[in-house]
C-alpha cells in the first residue's frame, strides 16, 4: 500500500511514526525546502495527545523535553488585580505539560527513517491515484492523507467547507532571553501561562523552553479587516508597538511594559475555524486529519487531536492491512464524534473569552464551584 501523506506537521508526523512502528511505509510530502526553513512558533499543551506518543513508542523522549512547571498559570484583570495563581508542585504529574512545538516538530522527525519526509513538494492536484506537486513532479497513491493544515489544499477532495473568521485576531511578540534582559518581568510573569483579560482583549504571555517569552495580544469581536483598519503598521515594529500599547489605554503599566519590551518580531494571525461537527462521506482512497479536518479554535485542543488522528489511523491502517477503505472508515467514525466534541467545547471556550465578564468566567472555569 502506497500511503502519501501531505503535510509534515504534528499529526502527518505522527501518522508516518506510529505506521513505522507498525512496519508499514509511508512518504511525507512537505511544502518548506527543509525541516529549518521556517519558525514552528511556540509551546503546546499536551495532554490527550500524550497517547499517540505512547503509540509512537516516543514517550520517554517527550517526558524528557515536556516542562512540567508550563502547567503553572496566573490570570488577571487589565487593572493589575490578580484573580489566579497556580504553581506546579516539582513532583506534581505532567497532566498538562508544555512542550516547544520545534522540539516536538524534531522528536518525531529524527524518530523517522531517512527520506521518509520529502522536502519541497508543495501539493497541486491529485486524482487517479496520482499526487501531482507545483515542481511538476508527481508519486503514485493508494491512500492520501491531508495532513496540510488550515489552509489544506487536499480538503477540497472531500468537502467544500472551508474556514471563516470568527472575530478574533492576534498580534504575536516576544522578548527573548527575558530573565537575562528583563529579570523583573520576567518574575512577573512566572514560569507558565500568563492571561491578562478585559476590555474586550486578552494578553497571553507563555515562556518557552528557550528562554523567550511569546505574546499573544487578542481583539475580539473584531472583522476580517481589523488589520487593515487598526492603524497598527507591522511592516514597522517599534510603531506596532506604541500603537498597541494606545490600544491598551486603561490598563496597568506591567502590562505595557511588556510590549515595549518586545523585539522586532511582530506577527499578525486572524482566527478561522471549520464548521463543528464537520464531516464527509467515507471515500476510498483520501482522507483528512488534524487541522486540515477539524480547523478549531486555539485554546489547546487543535495540536493534541492531530497527534491523536495520525496514531489513531496509523492504529486502524494496521488493523486492516488489506482494507485501506475500512480502516479510513473506521478512522473517519472515531475521529468524527472525537474531534466534534472537542471542537464544541473549544467554541465554548472561545466564547467565554470573547465575553465582556472574560476573567470573572476563566476564574470561574478554573476554580469552578
Amino acid at each position: 500500500m502506497d500511503i502519501a501523506i501531505v503535510g509534515a506537521g504534528m499529526g502527518g508526523l505522527a501518522l508516518a511514526r506510529v505506521l513505522h512502528v507498525h512496519g508499514i511505509d509511508a512518504v511525507v510530502y512537505e511544502r518548506e525546502p527543509s525541516r529549518d526553513a521556517r519558525g514552528q512558533g511556540g509551546m503546546l499543551d499536551i495532554h490527550s495527545g500524550q497517547r499517540a506518543l505512547r503509540e509512537a513508542g516516543l514517550f520517554d523522549e517527550f517526558t524528557a523535553i515536556a516542562r512540567g512547571e508550563g502547567q503553572d498559570m496566573r490570570l488577571l484583570e487589565p487593572d493589575g488585580t490578580l484573580l489566579l495563581q497556580e504553581d506546579t508542585p516539582d513532583d506534581a504529574p505532567l497532566a498538562r505539560p508544555e512542550v516547544d512545538r520545534a522540539d516536538l516538530r524534531d522528536l518525531l522527525l529524527d524518530s523517522l527513517p531517512e527520506h521518509t519526509v520529502r522536502w519541497g513538494h508543495a501539493f497541486a492536484s491529485a486524482g487517479d491515484g496520482v499526487v501531482r506537486f507545483a515542481d511538476g513532479s508527481s508519486a503514485t497513491y493508494d491512500l492520501l492523507v491531508g495532513a496540510d493544515g488550515a489552509q489544506s489544499r487536499v480538503r477540497a477532495l472531500l468537502t467544500d467547507a472551508r474556514p471563516e473568521h470568527i472575530g478574533q485576531n492576534v498580534v504575536e511578540l516576544g522578548i527573548p532571553d527575558i530573565d537575562r534582559t528583563h529579570p523583573d518581568l520576567a518574575a512577573m510573569v512566572g514560569r507558565g501561562n500568563y492571561w491578562v483579560l478585559g476590555d474586550g482583549k486578552s494578553l497571553a504571555a507563555q515562556r518557552n523552553g528557550d528562554g523567550r517569552v511569546r505574546f499573544g495580544l487578542s481583539f475580539y469581536n473584531t472583522g476580517e479587516d481589523f488589520f487593515a483598519t487598526s492603524g497598527i503598521p507591522l511592516d514597522d515594529p517599534a510603531a506596532a508597538r506604541a500603537r498597541l500599547i494606545d490600544l491598551l489605554a486603561g490598563w496597568d503599566p506591567r502590562f505595557t511594559a511588556l510590549i515595549a519590551a518586545c523585539d522586532d518580531t511582530v506577527a499578525a494571525r486572524s482566527i478561522t475555524t471549520l464548521p463543528i461537527g464537520l464531516t464527509w462521506p467515507s471515500t476510498p482512497g483520501v482522507t483528512l486529519l488534524g487541522d486540515a479536518a477539524h480547523l478549531m479554535p486555539p485554546v489547546g485542543e487543535g495540536a493534541n487531536m492531530a497527534l491523536l488522528d495520525g496514531a489513531l489511523l496509523a492504529l486502524a491502517l494496521a488493523a486492516h492491512p488489506d482494507d485501506h477503505p475500512a480502516a479510513v472508515e473506521e478512522y473517519e467514525r472515531e475521529m468524527f464524534t472525537r474531534a466534534g466534541a472537542a471542537a464544541r467545547m473549544s467554541a465554548d471556550m472561545q466564547e467565554l473569552l470573547m465575553a465582556p465578564d472574560a476573567s470573572q468566567r476563566l476564574l470561574a472555569f478554573f476554580q469552578p464551584g
